[in-house]
Formats: structure tokens, sequence, C-alpha cells
């Protein structure tokens, strides 16, 4: 039984302290723009996810090495966000 528990609390600490990544995809934008930087570019990739439309992406991709998609994480069917309004008092 105290084996059991032992290992049970290594892996959790493992688990734990193990690195994350951030999301790569902005929820909040239908439309990112995926860039390729390249080994002269100063290498790696990454993505942008700040267009509300596939034109507007377009236009700024034009001439580089990008490439726009839809954002598989923006919520296509979601109700609209409600507007509050308090009271005055």
């Amino acid at each position: 039984m105290r084996l059991s528990f032992s290992l049970i609390s290594a892996v959790a600490a493992v688990l734990v302290v193990a690195p994350s990544q951030a999301q790569t995809f902005d929820p909040r934008y239908p439309v990112c723009m995926h860039v390729y930087s390249g080994a002269n570019g100063g290498g790696g990739e990454w993505y942008d996810c700040s267009f509300t439309s596939l034109p507007q992406c377009r236009a700024t991709a034009w001439g580089r090495a990008a490439v726009c998609n839809l954002n598989p994480y923006y919520p296509v069917n979601a109700p609209p966000q409600r507007l509050r309004h308090g009271r005055a008092g």
C-alpha cells in the first residue's frame, strides 16, 4: 500500500513540474495567419490570430511566407454575449 501511494505521489509530482505551452490560437478571432520565418528570419513559425476575416488576413499575408486559415477554436455556434447593464442608484 505504501509503495503504490509513493508511486502515485512521484508521478503526480513529475506531472506538476512538467512544462506546458500556452494555447496558440486566440478564440476571440475567427481567422489566423500562420507565419513561417525560416532560418533567415530568426527561425521558427507562429500564429497571429487577430483577424476578423479571410480577406483582411490575406492582405496582411501578401508577400510574406504565410498562409491564412480559419481558427479551429473560434466558437462558431456560440450565442452572442449579452450586454450587462448595471442599476443606476
